[in-house]
């Protein structure tokens, strides 16, 4: 049976038993029978503080190994009642009562998350750098050290700013792998003049990222294509170029290393968004392949890593593409306990070789 996992549920199991899910093309295939045992029943007769819901679900949580347990309660909770977080409601209302209707809705998506289901699933939404966008499954969801990514992209197109060279009639910058859209879209808010091209060859993010530019008021100066980095080279060419910055989180993980990866992941998000290949370079390549021909002179490439690839990337391009420069890697020096370290990777387009070289250090 094929299930898309949206919101409302139109039940409510009293019991969970681990889920088998099965990823086949954009859509997820449940194998399991039920989602059975160790969820509480729906209070009839007592009623529950806000405080009590959050003890009670971090409990659950925590016996049933669904990580962050205490944020997960607090983060879907604070949802339903119209904040971002528990802080965000205010002390007071802490020891207010739940209605019945916000009772239930507190057990319809506690339950969705007791599944392994990531609370931005859950709750249709997350924050990325100042925007709110609408999640859901399958489409990737972004992490913060992507937010790390869009800030060094910002810092070049701001000194290009200072240079003039924003005036360009290339000016523009090209997303592959768009997934939710967070990456133009940051740039598009952070940016007035700047204009912004994304790509996905899933038709999940391609529908998600519109969206999301519609509710944002960008779908002026975001175009969003259903196309494939890997089969679809001459037309993102002739459709795209020339830009500025080509700037990518492409799927980088080494496909040894996938298995190893949390539920929250390897149920409900898209295992090609994440599955690089042997050594998770398969669509950088192509990517890197297509650069010079989508750059404008002295345009940029940003890709974020794994930290094993920049002397891997390096290498590859002095070898095959002599057009690009590799120029720096940015790593993420940030000490978050089980959050896997990244790099990102700066290359510069060189189509005329006497050109001086630039090198920006962060």
């Amino acid at each position: 049976m094929w299930i898309r996992l949206r919101r409302p549920l139109k039940k409510v199991y009293n019991c969970f038993k681990p889920l088998k899910y099965g990823f086949i093309g954009h859509k997820w295939l449940c194998t399991s029978p039920c989602v059975a045992e160790c969820v509480p029943a729906l209070p009839t007769a007592s009623r529950l503080t806000v405080e009590q819901a959050v003890k009670l679900w971090t409990g659950h949580f925590q016996q049933r190994g669904v990580s962050e347990p205490h944020l997960s309660s607090q983060y879907i909770i604070a949802h339903l009642l119209g904040a971002k977080t528990l802080e965000g409601i205010g002390q007071d209302r802490l020891a207010e009562f739940l209605t019945q209707e916000q009772t239930e809705q507190t057990w319809e998506l506690c339950s969705r998350r007791l599944t392994r289901m990531p609370v931005q699933y859950v709750i249709e939404e997350w924050d990325f750098r100042d925007l709110t966008l609408k999640m859901r499954p399958p489409v990737f969801i972004p992490r913060p050290e992507t937010e790390e990514l869009v800030g060094l992209v910002l810092t070049d197109l701001q000194m290009k700013q200072g240079t003039g060279l924003s005036e360009e009639t290339s000016f523009r910058c090209l997303e592959v792998g768009c997934g939710s859209g967070a990456i133009s879209l940051s740039l598009l808010k952070s940016l007035p003049q700047l204009r912004a091209i994304a790509l996905d060859k899933n038709k999940d993010a391609v529908d998600l990222t519109r969206e999301n530019s519609h509710s944002l008021g960008f779908q002026d100066r975001l175009e969003v294509h259903h196309m494939d980095v890997m089969r679809d080279a001459d037309i993102i060419v002739s459709m795209c170029s020339p830009v500025s910055v080509l700037v990518s989180n492409p799927p980088y993980l080494f496909s040894e290393d996938m298995i190893s990866l949390e539920p929250e992941i390897l149920r409900f998000e898209d295992h090609a968004a994440l599955d690089g290949g042997k050594d998770g370079m398969q669509v950088m390549r192509h990517i890197l392949t297509l650069a010079p021909k989508l750059l404008s002179n002295h345009g940029r490439v940003y890709l974020e890593v794994d930290p094993r690839h920049p002397q891997l990337i390096q290498q590859w391009v002095e070898e095959s593409v002599e057009e690009l420069d590799y120029l720096h890697t940015h790593r993420d020096i940030t000490d978050r306990s089980g959050v896997n370290q990244t790099a990102i990777c700066l290359l510069n387009n060189y189509i005329f070789k006497t050109f001086d070289q630039e090198m920006y250090s962060y």
